[in-house]
């Protein structure tokens, strides 16, 4: 299997427990989710806009996505796909699952095998903290403000509602300069 540096967005799997993790200003109360999320409304694929900088997507020059499909099990299969520098796509297989009632907007999602499936050190927090009410532009982050992905459902987002997300999002706490745009080519 390559190895892979995409989108961050599901790949909080290994931040579970990162001795790096900053701070949140004293100021900032503790991260909300949305109040609830409709996970099979949620399936399907996002178009990674913007993030923060991070080490797992280092190597990803553009076309960041992931993919959501429901299993059977009440699992999420996640695919994480990218353009490499050298024009190489490259993907991570992984999977999510939900924590609390049927509409937590709380995931946990992981990237290690299956098998180590019972270290809680490999499921990473993956909450949704911003969507619109026609899940098309959503915000994730986890507990620590650590990492921040903006997704969409198209490769391109309308300025207006992007900077009135950003807005949203630095009511929240967030340092929205550290966001990264993340290059998008059409499909």
């Amino acid at each position: 299997m390559k190895q892979l540096y995409v989108l961050g967005l599901l790949a909080t799997a290994l931040c579970a427990g990162n001795a790096h993790a900053q701070a949140a200003p004293v100021a900032v109360p503790p991260l909300q989710p949305i109040a609830s999320l409709d996970l099979p409304r949620y399936m399907g694929t996002w178009y990674e806009i913007a993030k923060y900088p991070n080490k797992f997507q280092k190597k990803c020059a553009r076309n960041t996505r992931a993919d959501y499909q429901a299993q059977p099990d009440g699992s999420v299969q996640v695919l994480n796909r990218c353009t490499l520098a050298d024009g190489q796509p490259t993907e991570a297989l992984g999977a999510a699952r939900q924590v609390g009632p049927a509409d937590s907007p709380k995931l946990q999602v992981r990237f290690a095998p299956a098998w180590l499936s019972f270290l809680p050190m490999v499921w990473g927090n993956y909450w949704v903290i911003d969507l619109d009410p026609h899940y098309q532009l959503v915000a994730v982050s986890e507990p620590e403000r650590e990492f921040l992905w903006v997704l969409s459902r198209s490769p391109q987002v309308e300025a207006g509602a992007y900077q009135a997300l950003l807005a949203r999002l630095a009511r929240q706490g967030f340092d929205t300069q550290r966001l990264e745009r993340s290059p998008q080519e059409q499909p």
